[in-house]
């Protein structure tokens, strides 16, 4: 900022920071700041959200650890019965687990957006609790389901293609068949991730814009446009730091519940050992749940001020809530929500201290 207008040009005006971030294009690192901001000024709605999102994985895996530390094994079990038993209960597993799976995505996908309104509120500074978080994005909720089961879908139709050319390869099996296969594998991982990053930011178009499921995933299509390598990196630098944080977090809980463990091992008899291991495991899956849904809400955050910020760059959002921050309108709302703040009105300029009034007719 010059104190001084030199040479007779206008003064140089920091864009206004009302809230977690300023009201302009973000860089990473405000992205970053900004998406912890949130979450520490918005600990109801955010990190209860992120308990929802991640509930169903870590009771699985509780179960899981907890039955792993009990001594607990189908084995016996499995030694009586018939080749086509075995087979039928094989399948009854894979179809509960492609369910449990199903229904994770459709949490996950429903929770990201319904997260998104109290992200678009703290660029104003407007706290969200929990109840008027899902208060403000219930209208949504069908678009987010069917946003979900067009993602599932679509998935499961990519996943389908690939395991029939991957019989047909094996089928012909040579060295040319080899390399076509991990060819096709290369490919899959490739247009996947290229597809999640063009869909990246669909559910938080949803809610904030208010729009359908076909219209989100044009939204994040047209948002994402020439900004793949950049929200890519993004992406990868936000997993890599949930990741190493998460492991640095659990790692003295592991520490001390192996201590725990081998002491009262070295003291006790068996059943003291296994209730004192069963007590540890379940303790740290809840801890690693609670980490889980903390990682959740930060991603998440990341992924609604990425979208805020390319709705900054190609649609002028920022003059639109500079303007909405002026005159204090919508309180309890959805900053982003109007249809002025969509098209990128810029008549923000226009008006004082801009500019004069505009006329209107």
């Amino acid at each position: 900022m010059y104190p001084h207008a030199p040479f007779g040009q206008p003064r140089y005006v920091a864009p206004p920071k009302p809230g977690i971030v300023p009201l302009r294009p973000l860089v990473l690192g405000e992205i970053l700041d900004g998406a912890f901001q949130t979450v520490r000024r918005n600990p109801a709605a955010m990190l209860g959200a992120g308990v929802i999102a991640q509930a169903l994985g870590s009771v699985v895996s509780a179960l899981a650890q907890t039955g792993a530390v009990a001594g607990w094994s189908p084995a016996p079990w499995l030694e009586g019965i018939r080749p086509s038993e075995a087979a039928a209960l094989g399948l009854g597993i894979a179809g509960v687990g492609v369910l449990l799976m199903l229904v994770s995505v459709v949490m996950s996908v429903v929770v990201q957006g319904a997260m998104a309104v109290p992200v678009a509120r703290s660029l104003l500074n407007r706290k969200t609790g929990f109840r008027q978080m899902w208060s403000l994005s219930r209208s949504r909720m069908g678009a987010l389901l069917g946003l979900a089961g067009l993602l599932v879908l679509g998935t499961a139709a990519v996943v389908a293609l690939s395991v029939l050319a991957t019989v047909s390869l094996v089928a012909a099996m040579d060295r040319a068949a080899a390399g076509a296969l991990v060819l096709l594998f290369v490919s899959l991982m490739v247009v996947l991730v290229w597809v999640a990053i063009r869909f990246l930011v669909a559910p938080a178009a949803i809610v904030v814009e208010e729009i359908g499921a076909f219209a989100g995933l044009r939204r994040s299509w047209q948002l994402t446009r020439g900004n793949w390598w950049r929200l890519l990196g993004i992406s990868l630098v936000v997993s890599l730091l949930v990741g190493v944080l998460s492991q640095i977090v659990l790692l003295p809980v592991k520490l001390l519940g192996n201590a725990i463990g081998f002491t009262v091992f070295s003291q006790g008899g068996q059943g003291e050992t296994q209730t004192v291991t069963i007590a540890v495991a379940v303790v740290s899956a809840v801890v690693s749940a609670l980490i889980a849904a903390v990682g959740f809400a930060f991603q998440t955050s990341t992924v609604a001020l990425v979208y805020l910020d390319l709705r900054m760059r190609k649609d002028g959002l920022d003059l639109s809530l500079m303007r909405q921050l002026e005159t204090g309108s919508d309180p309890d709302g959805v900053p982003g929500r109007a249809p002025a703040a969509i098209h990128g009105d810029t008549s923000l300029w226009q008006r004082p201290p801009y500019g004069p009034p505009p006329v209107r007719g």
